[in-house]
């Protein structure tokens, strides 16, 4: 019982901050706001998949300029995320990893990383998988910057370019989907965020 009073509050609050972003929408920074929440995700955890459709659900006519900024943003702070990985390892790496995942697994990553670095950052950022898993560890295993770079815009920007045409064709009818089933989409989005965290553990 006090568990499910958890997630109704829980609900309650995320609804809360779906509602002030959209007012973010209409405010003359909202493309600053957007360009930053995308930036900071490549680096800490924050869900912001729900923001690019939020707006672009808002402003149909900018949902490619939406897609643009939200991939060039991503990438930018991929590209932080890598040297943050690649500069403080020695200082923290240790740390971080007993945090994400285990010597062991993070060892086994970093050989299969080197090895099919391209996929792994292809696959990796077009999935619901935490990007910044991918930027620092990038930067941890000394990964070559001019591919991650490369395969970062390719994926991020298929994912997020996929999200702009999907509202800017079907906008109406999914603006009325996610008010009909926002609690159902948010707890799926939850298991997703959960399932891709055990698997890097």
């Amino acid at each position: 019982m006090r568990a499910l009073t958890v997630w109704q509050w829980g609900l309650s609050r995320i609804r809360e901050l779906y509602d002030w972003m959209g007012e973010k929408i209409h405010s003359p920074y909202a493309v600053p706001f957007l360009a930053g929440a995308f930036f900071i995700e490549a680096i800490f955890f924050l869900p912001v998949d729900p923001l690019l459709i939020l707006f672009c659900i808002e402003k149909r006519n900018k949902a490619w300029l939406y897609a643009t900024v939200a991939t060039v943003s991503s990438v930018a702070g991929g590209v932080v995320g890598y040297y943050l990985g690649y500069g403080v390892w020695n200082l923290i790496g240790q740390k971080i990893v007993a945090l994400i995942s285990t010597p062991q697994r993070f060892e086994a990553l970093c050989i299969q990383y080197k090895l099919y670095q391209n996929w792994a950052v292809l696959v990796a950022g077009f999935t619901p998988l935490p990007y910044k898993l991918v930027t620092l560890t990038a930067g941890f295993c000394k990964l070559p910057l001019l591919p991650f770079i490369v395969c970062s815009f390719i994926a991020r920007g298929a994912r997020f370019y996929l999200v702009g045409g999907i509202i800017y064709l079907w906008g109406e009818t999914i603006k009325e989907y996610i008010d009909r089933y926002f609690n159902v989409l948010v707890a799926i989005f939850t298991l997703l965020v959960v399932a891709a965290f055990v698997i890097f553990k």
